[in-house]
Protein backbone atom coordinates (compact mmCIF):
# COMPACT_ATOMS: atom_id res chain seq x y z
CA UNK A 1 0.00 0.00 0.00
CA UNK A 2 2.72 2.34 0.71
CA UNK A 3 4.26 2.29 -2.72
CA UNK A 4 0.70 2.89 -4.13
CA UNK A 5 0.82 5.96 -2.08
CA UNK A 6 4.44 7.12 -3.48
CA UNK A 7 3.24 6.16 -6.95
CA UNK A 8 -0.05 8.42 -6.83
CA UNK A 9 2.36 10.96 -4.74
CA UNK A 10 4.68 11.31 -7.88
CA UNK A 11 1.81 11.38 -10.32
CA UNK A 12 0.33 14.44 -7.92
CA UNK A 13 3.74 16.16 -8.36
CA UNK A 14 4.03 15.86 -12.02
CA UNK A 15 0.56 17.28 -11.85
CA UNK A 16 1.97 20.59 -9.50
CA UNK A 17 5.13 21.07 -11.42
CA UNK A 18 3.79 21.02 -14.93
CA UNK A 19 1.17 23.38 -13.41
CA UNK A 20 3.27 25.82 -12.87
CA UNK A 21 3.61 26.70 -16.13
CA UNK A 22 0.34 27.93 -16.28
CA UNK A 23 -0.08 29.81 -13.28
CA UNK A 24 1.87 32.06 -15.13
CA UNK A 25 3.94 33.13 -11.66
CA UNK A 26 0.50 32.29 -9.43
CA UNK A 27 -1.21 35.24 -12.05
CA UNK A 28 -3.83 32.88 -13.10
CA UNK A 29 -6.26 31.57 -10.68
CA UNK A 30 -7.62 28.47 -11.33
CA UNK A 31 -4.64 27.09 -12.67
CA UNK A 32 -2.91 28.34 -9.11
CA UNK A 33 -5.63 26.53 -6.98
CA UNK A 34 -5.48 23.37 -8.84
CA UNK A 35 -1.22 23.61 -8.93
CA UNK A 36 -1.33 24.34 -4.81
CA UNK A 37 -4.14 20.99 -5.02
CA UNK A 38 -2.15 19.02 -6.84
CA UNK A 39 1.21 19.88 -3.80
CA UNK A 40 -0.51 19.88 -1.07
CA UNK A 41 -2.01 15.97 -1.76
CA UNK A 42 1.45 15.04 -3.35
CA UNK A 43 3.07 15.94 -0.20
CA UNK A 44 0.46 13.92 2.16
CA UNK A 45 0.83 10.92 0.24
CA UNK A 46 4.54 11.02 0.59
CA UNK A 47 4.45 11.81 3.79
CA UNK A 48 2.06 8.60 4.17
CA UNK A 49 4.35 6.11 2.25
CA UNK A 50 7.32 7.63 4.57
CA UNK A 51 5.41 6.39 7.04
CA UNK A 52 6.38 2.64 6.24
CA UNK A 53 9.12 3.11 3.78
CA UNK A 54 12.33 4.24 4.56
CA UNK A 55 12.46 8.27 4.02
CA UNK A 56 15.65 8.28 1.34
CA UNK A 57 13.99 5.72 -0.88
CA UNK A 58 10.59 7.30 -0.90
CA UNK A 59 11.81 10.62 -1.35
CA UNK A 60 14.43 9.62 -4.31
CA UNK A 61 11.71 7.47 -5.93
CA UNK A 62 9.14 10.62 -5.22
CA UNK A 63 11.55 13.25 -7.02
CA UNK A 64 12.21 10.71 -9.79
CA UNK A 65 8.38 9.67 -10.78
CA UNK A 66 7.97 13.94 -10.86
CA UNK A 67 10.89 14.36 -12.75
CA UNK A 68 10.40 11.86 -15.71
CA UNK A 69 7.08 13.06 -15.85
CA UNK A 70 7.21 16.70 -15.65
CA UNK A 71 9.95 16.66 -18.21
CA UNK A 72 8.07 14.38 -20.38
CA UNK A 73 5.25 16.25 -20.62
CA UNK A 74 7.16 19.55 -21.12
CA UNK A 75 8.32 17.41 -24.17
CA UNK A 76 4.96 16.74 -25.15
CA UNK A 77 2.74 19.99 -24.25
CA UNK A 78 5.09 22.32 -23.85
CA UNK A 79 7.44 22.07 -26.70
CA UNK A 80 10.74 21.30 -24.93
CA UNK A 81 13.31 20.38 -26.96
CA UNK A 82 13.53 16.65 -27.26
CA UNK A 83 17.05 15.23 -27.16
CA UNK A 84 18.83 11.90 -27.70
CA UNK A 85 20.55 13.20 -24.36
CA UNK A 86 17.43 13.80 -22.58
CA UNK A 87 15.69 10.79 -23.50
CA UNK A 88 18.81 8.71 -22.75
CA UNK A 89 19.31 10.37 -19.16
CA UNK A 90 15.25 10.21 -18.65
CA UNK A 91 15.38 6.14 -19.44
CA UNK A 92 18.64 6.12 -17.00
CA UNK A 93 16.33 7.88 -14.27
CA UNK A 94 13.63 5.49 -14.96
CA UNK A 95 15.76 2.32 -14.19
CA UNK A 96 17.14 4.15 -10.92
CA UNK A 97 13.67 4.04 -9.75
CA UNK A 98 12.51 0.67 -10.64
CA UNK A 99 16.27 -0.51 -8.88
CA UNK A 100 14.92 1.63 -5.86
CA UNK A 101 11.52 -0.05 -5.76
CA UNK A 102 13.55 -3.84 -6.41
CA UNK A 103 15.79 -3.23 -3.63
CA UNK A 104 13.96 -1.87 -0.75
CA UNK A 105 12.22 -4.46 1.10
CA UNK A 106 8.20 -4.49 1.18
CA UNK A 107 6.42 -2.15 3.55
Amino acid sequence: MAWMMLVLAGLFEITWAVGLKYTHGFTRFWPSVLTIVALVISMYLLAVAAKTLPIGTAYAVWVGIGTVGAATLGMVLLNEPVTVGRVFFLCLLLVSIIGLKLTTPDA
